[in-house]
């Protein structure tokens, strides 16, 4: 009988702010410390070595040439593992944890390694038509394709998103992962790389009321955005039969939508409806039965609108509970990931009990939503 697929390992390098402590370092070379990290804890679980068939990695903005493999080469892993390297834009981190699924549930024994991966300090330039840009269009030609600044910007005035309540969401954020990391509660995920650390935490907070907003007669600030990072994530994903005693986070549903390509940052609400509706979870206790939330925070207005339509309190301490990517920052095509990995720190280090239930989910450039349901096993 085919085995069920579980996270038994999942860390994360320091998020670092473009151009700061991870600035030198590749795709590859973020990559492979935490990929060899989640190999080693794998095999402090299963008290054996052990195949892994595929590396994923999700990136967005890097130089091509697979990434994922050659980060798998330089983690040391073989050269009979595969690598495959997922652009669903923020979402693509989580992309990864999903597509390593279907095939352990169809049989295959051996373990996977996914996660994703952005050094924003090293992508490569882009150039159309002799003009250097920093991103690719999200839709075709004639459709909305607004950046991102801009598409929070009329979220919150579409939804009534006032910047005091924007300021509040970010300061909180801030404050609680100032908390999370004077508390060690970020400490067993990480894999040091030299002296980095998560530099965006606590930065902007003492400056929210004074920043001036990004747009005439807006409300966005750069106090209210998520800072343009760098960093890597990665989690073993493994046969239960492997680990049959090991805690982790069994793999129960998930989800990807589309949405209005001019409010992508709508995407996860409905993402995570869809996802709890294919865990079997959309009745019952509901949302009301979820024990911890990980929703990127591209802008606080985006946060607060997937927050609204989910029917959650902006306190809600389940949401983000030790800060989001506001505090922490946004390696785009890792920070799905980053998600993955702050659930298995609250659900499993911390000791929830089995049948908890925790959702990682993100909104997406270009009008898509994604999201994961986890549920503790031991």
């Amino acid at each position: 009988m085919p085995d069920e697929p579980v996270i038994v390992a999942a860390r994360r390098t320091p998020i670092g702010t473009r151009g700061r402590a991870l600035a030198a370092l590749r795709v590859e070379e973020l990559a492979a410390p935490v990929i060899r990290a989640v190999y080693e804890d794998g095999r402090a679980v299963s008290g054996e070595s052990f195949e892994v068939a595929d590396v994923s990695l999700g990136n967005c903005m890097g130089p091509g040439g697979n990434p994922a493999r050659i980060a798998a080469l330089a983690a040391g892993l073989g050269t009979s593992t595969t690598g495959e390297t997922v652009d669903r834009q923020c979402g693509s981190g989580l992309a990864s944890v999903i597509n390593a699924a279907p095939a352990i549930r169809a049989g295959d024994r051996r373990a996977r390694i996914a996660g994703g991966v952005e050094s924003a300090s090293t992508a490569p330039d882009r150039i159309a038509d002799g003009v250097r840009y920093e991103r690719a269009a999200f839709t075709p030609r004639g459709w909305p394709d607004p950046d991102m600044p801009e598409a929070a910007e009329r979220l919150a005035q579409a939804d009534g998103i006032g910047r005091a309540r924007q300021d509040a969401h970010a300061a909180r954020s801030h404050r609680r992962a100032q908390d999370a990391r004077a508390e060690g509660r970020f400490a067993a995920e990480l894999v040091p790389i030299g002296t980095a650390d998560d530099d965006a935490i606590g930065g902007a907070a003492p400056l929210l009321p004074r920043l001036p907003p990004l747009f005439a007669g807006g409300s966005i600030t750069a106090g209210t955005s998520t800072r343009i990072s760098d960093g890597a994530a990665a989690a073993l994903i493994v046969p239960r039969s492997l680990a049959p005693r090991a805690p982790g986070l069994l793999v129960r549903g998930h989800a990807v939508v589309g949405c209005d390509p001019s409010l992508p940052g709508i995407g996860a609400a409905p993402a995570v409806q869809q996802a709890l509706g294919s865990a079997g979870l959309d009745r019952g206790p509901g949302l009301a039965g979820v024990a911890a939330f990980e929703i990127v925070e591209a802008f606080a207005a985006q946060s607060l609108a997937v927050l609204d339509r989910l029917g959650l309190d902006d306190a809600d301490p389940r949401v983000c509970a030790d800060g989001g990517a506001l505090a922490l920052g946004h390696p785009w095509g890792a920070s799905g990931a980053v998600a993955v990995v702050r659930l298995f720190s609250r659900l499993v280090r911390q000791g929830a009990p089995a049948g908890s239930i925790g959702v990682a989910a993100a909104s997406i450039g270009g009008g898509m939503g994604i999201a994961l349901v986890l549920e503790v096993v031991r």
